[in-house]
């Protein structure tokens, strides 16, 4: 018996542009073809170009059962039209998608929602056109309401609930239907802050049971932390698959982020008329530029500066960041041989050395900031302005010894260890 969920082969869409009256593949584009052959008008007659518009070209991917699968890519690459096709909303223009198990799309949230109608009547007849049975229903009820926290108000017409009431009771009903495949598509946006945490434990929850999620979202983070796998479309083409981490790199870093930036002409640089950046580098212990670092090894941050006015007391600054934006520790330059003690016009280079066997794995990014403490004053501040990668070779000699699975954390130190031992 296959192990696979989904299996899509060189999928393509293509849209006709300025075909405003083609069926595009959905129930709703049929009856409107229809319904202009009953009144004698041509479907799907192109503009005057007759362009068309690959909304999705050549894709393939495969989907293993019970993995959490993200879908990434900026607005336009074809994300959408991807769920569209695998839900069954449309049709793919060539190739195809093979779904095993029942499926549930969470496309919209509120999906068969009607404002006359009760919370608890919106319930059963989403859930219905969902395709739960009403005693599948019935039974998780509670469960639902308890989840969206409308218990107060299940009897009110949903026309009176607030636009966070509304789209946590839809939320909950999509959420607690019980397919083999789950489609999330930016759903977890929903609600308040509290209210997406608590979406986010519930596909986690999801995603443990053994069910297959396939979760399509902006939020990065989500992506890094629930899915063990990812693709990255773009102008509706595949252009990175593979681990989740990876991907989401690729996304937010590719031809942005370097291990060293600097400004020749000083007038560029970040600063004022006191101090100004002239270069920030990241380097290997032997003093080497380098974007790649083996997890057990030491790194330098290096930051190059010029005091432009004597006599103030700088202090150097670097705030790390780890691929999910999250701070992993700011760091302030404490060398006994400058603290507190005011800075004479010239050019300075400092360096904070970060050991090894201390940061977890992942893309690092790198702000450089110079200030003063007493009193304070913020001279500069260069955000994003190196990063640089950590790997962990797994070979057994890090913190990870031979665990090979996901290993979450925004530190991953090898710390010391002592057992006592008494014989029975």
């Amino acid at each position: 018996m296959s192990d696979l969920a989904v299996r899509v082969e060189q999928l393509s869409k293509c849209y006709r542009l300025g075909a405003t009256h083609a069926s595009d593949g959905s129930l709703a584009g049929a009856l409107s073809q229809g319904l202009r052959r009953l009144v004698g008008r041509r479907p799907g007659v192109a503009g005057p170009t007759g362009n068309t518009l690959w909304a999705l070209r050549d894709v393939s991917f495969e989907i293993k059962k019970g993995e959490v699968f993200g879908v990434i890519g900026t607005n336009g690459s074809g994300k959408s039209t991807l769920l569209k096709i695998l839900s069954r909303v449309t049709e793919p223009t060539t190739g195809r998608a093979t779904i095993h198990g029942r499926f549930c799309g969470l496309l919209e949230v509120g999906t068969g929602f009607h404002p006359e109608l009760t919370g608890r009547d919106n319930v059963f007849m989403s859930g219905a056109i969902l395709g739960m049975k009403r005693q599948e229903i019935a039974r998780k009820f509670d469960e639902i309401v308890a989840f969206a926290e409308v218990e107060q108000f299940i009897d009110t017409p949903v026309k009176h609930y607030s636009s966070g009431m509304y789209v946590r009771l839809g939320f909950s009903v999509l959420a607690h239907m019980d397919p083999d495949i789950l489609i999330v598509d930016e759903v977890l946006a929903v609600g308040d802050v509290r209210f997406q945490k608590k979406c986010m434990g519930k596909m986690e929850d999801v995603g443990q049971h053994g069910r297959t999620v396939i979760l399509v979202s902006h939020d990065m983070p989500a992506i890094t932390r629930m899915c063990s796998r990812a693709i990255l479309l773009n102008k509706g083409e595949v252009v990175q698959a593979g681990a989740a981490h990876d991907v989401v790199n690729h996304y937010l870093h590719a031809g942005h982020i370097q291990p060293s930036t600097e400004w020749p002409d000083p007038a560029q640089a970040p600063g004022n008329d006191v101090v100004r950046l002239r270069a920030v580098r990241v380097k290997t212990e032997a003093g080497r530029v380098a974007d790649r670092f083996d997890i057990r090894r030491p790194i330098d941050l290096e930051v190059e500066f010029d005091v432009l006015k004597a006599g103030h007391i700088f202090v150097p600054v670097f705030n790390l960041y780890n691929e999910e934006d999250v701070t992993v520790f700011i760091a302030h330059d404490r060398d006994p041989a400058w603290q507190r003690t005011p800075r004479a016009a010239g050019r300075y280079v400092s360096t904070a050395r970060i050991p090894g066997n201390f940061l977890a794995e992942g893309m690092m990014t790198v702000a450089s900031i110079m200030m003063t403490e007493d009193p304070f004053r913020l001279h500069l501040h260069a955000p994003r302005v190196i990063g640089f990668r950590v790997d962990d070779s797994g070979d057994g000699d890090s913190a990870r010894g031979d665990f090979h699975g996901r290993w979450p954390g925004v530190v991953r130190p090898l710390l010391e260890w002592r057992t006592q031992f008494e014989s029975a």
